[in-house]
């Protein structure tokens, strides 16, 4: 597929980094008033065709960090870069379609009166490139057909497909901008374990095919060792440790890494 947006930026580095980003939140007033640190000095990378799983506990600022690497969130204080530009609003409009996500629930992605063809077309439409209808329905059944979806899928609702399916619709509306960093939020946790494998399986395979980099954040260690070359764990805001996923799942360093995979 010839590329569907300003992807035709090349960084020698990686494709995003997080330079000392912190983000606080807070609630109520007088001395009600809580502060929560959701990240404290956060620095991480993530490198073209890389995989880096983000690991920690409900309130451990999982979400946050994906947030902020979608450009979703700014930080309150440090650095957000993609593609070596500063992420912000100018950045994302002129690499539209450069950043996806796959969220755990595919149903906040597919709108359910909506046929999946154009599900999967909007972000193509949405990025504008001067492909004809006919043009754009052709490339969203080669997507379709990538993430091993038979092509009159595109007529189909999404009601009528399985849980496995929709993801897989999830992951070819991701895919189809050709983007070059994808973060996969709780992507297969909502899944059964036989489907999990499946998908986790199909993201190595296309990641390998489109070489993009991918944030896949989880409180599965089991999905994460699948998919991940690293991780990351956060706890209270903060990375405690970074590894390669081998090293990481035999050796661990820190305590609460020690103690997250006591639960496996």
């Amino acid at each position: 597929m010839s590329t569907a947006a300003d992807t035709s930026v090349t960084v020698p580095g990686p494709v995003l980094e997080l330079n000392g980003v912190n983000v606080t939140f807070t609630s109520g007033i007088g001395r009600k008033r809580r502060v929560l640190h959701a990240m404290r000095d956060v620095s991480l990378s993530v490198s073209p065709g890389e995989t880096l799983g983000v690991v920690g506990e409900s309130g451990s600022g999982k979400s946050t960090t994906g947030a902020v690497s979608l450009g979703l969130r700014a930080p309150d204080s440090g650095a957000a870069r993609l593609l070596g530009r500063p992420l912000n609003r100018a950045t994302k409009k002129a690499l539209r379609g450069s950043i996806q996500a796959v969220l755990q629930h595919p149903q906040w992605s597919l709108n359910p009166r909506r046929r999946v063809g154009e599900s999967v077309r909007e972000p193509l439409a949405v990025v504008g490139h001067g492909l004809s209808r006919a043009e754009q329905r052709e490339r969203v059944v080669q997507i379709l057909e990538r993430v091993g979806l038979a092509a009159d899928m595109v007529d189909r609702f999404p009601h009528e497909l399985s849980g496995g399916q929709r993801q897989r619709v999830s992951v070819a509306r991701a895919l189809i901008t050709e983007p070059k960093f994808i973060v996969f939020d709780e992507a297969v946790s909502a899944l059964d374990v036989s489907v999990q494998m499946q998908i986790l399986a199909m993201i190595r395979e296309l990641q390998n095919q489109h070489h993009f980099g991918a944030m896949f954040i989880s409180h599965d260690l089991g999905a994460v060792r699948r998919v991940s070359d690293r991780i990351s764990v956060l706890y209270r805001g903060e990375i405690v440790e970074t590894a390669e996923t081998e090293f990481f799942f035999t050796a661990p360093q820190h305590p609460y890494s020690q103690q997250l995979l006591e639960t496996l």
